[in-house]
């Protein structure tokens, strides 16, 4: 299904700084006022630079360490031409194996069955019959970016994606700090709270100003489960020449248990 794949690849590229709950108050936060290019930040020198080293070690803390992750989702997918699209899935995950989707339509029958790994995406259409078989390169080719498995599965499990140690200045307030940093491709803010250093937000502008290519990730709704704070909602707005809004809804999460990833390929279905 190639509007899941794009939703898992696309989002990578990173609001409002909370829980937030429709797609309005997502697309709310690329206004151009909040584009990393113009956030006022204090310079990182001396001082500063130990405290950005303290904080960005915080958020290194918290990153979820995992063998295993399984939960349901609920997603909501609207794209630019005001189509809207909503499906259940079933994912699991194996650390740095395996990410596994198996997608439900109507009346609970399984539509597409997904499993992507460190270097290939295969893709099983149950609708049409239908076997896709890429390198991983084909996230590549979707989200436009540097994008590998690992970006996919930290996105998945809730950990930051395009975290750089090479921190060029902060923001803090009473509530949160935000952390930017720069490459040759983005710059990143990074905003998480002041108590206990949680994804907040994660905004990407491209430098290329030309492109005017953003992405923003909004992280809420966090749960305590076996001690590790997990966010069961994403919401994700995407935005180049067009703009796609994403809601995923985190349900039945579970990590650390026995999992299976059932793939099997039918003999007569046609490869695309």
């Amino acid at each position: 299904m190639k509007y899941f794949l794009w939703l898992l690849v696309s989002v990578a590229l990173a609001g409002s700084i909370s829980s937030c709950r429709s797609t309005k108050r997502i697309q709310t936060a690329i206004s151009k006022k909040d584009t990393a290019a113009v956030v006022p930040v204090v310079d990182a020198k001396a001082d500063s630079m130990r405290f950005i080293h303290e904080i960005y070690q915080a958020i290194e803390r918290n990153r979820i360490d995992f063998n295993t992750f399984s939960a349901k989702l609920k997603v909501d997918f609207s794209g630019d031409e005001g189509k809207k699209r909503d499906f259940t899935a079933v994912l699991r995950i194996k650390k740095d194996s395996a990410i596994w989707v198996s997608i439900t339509a109507l009346l609970g029958i399984e539509a597409f069955r997904i499993m992507v790994t460190p270097d290939s995406v295969k893709v099983l259409n149950k609708l049409d019959k239908v076997i896709q078989l890429r390198s991983v390169s084909y996230l590549q080719e979707l989200a436009k970016v540097p994008f590998t498995f690992q970006e996919l599965q930290a996105l998945l499990i809730g950990n930051p994606v395009f975290l750089d140690s090479n921190i060029v200045s902060y923001r803090k307030n009473e509530k949160t700090i935000s952390l930017l940093s720069a490459t040759d491709i983005f710059k990143h803010l990074l905003t998480v709270s002041t108590d206990d250093y949680r994804l907040l937000h994660s905004k990407l502008d491209d430098v290329d100003v030309l492109r005017a290519r953003t992405c923003n990730i909004v992280y809420g709704d966090y749960v305590n489960k076996n001690a590790l704070l997990f966010p069961t909602y994403r919401g994700i707005t995407v935005s180049e020449k067009t703009k796609v809004d994403i809601v995923m809804q985190f349900k039945q999460v579970d990590f650390n248990v026995d999992l299976t990833f059932p793939f099997n390929i039918p003999r007569n279905y046609k490869r695309q």
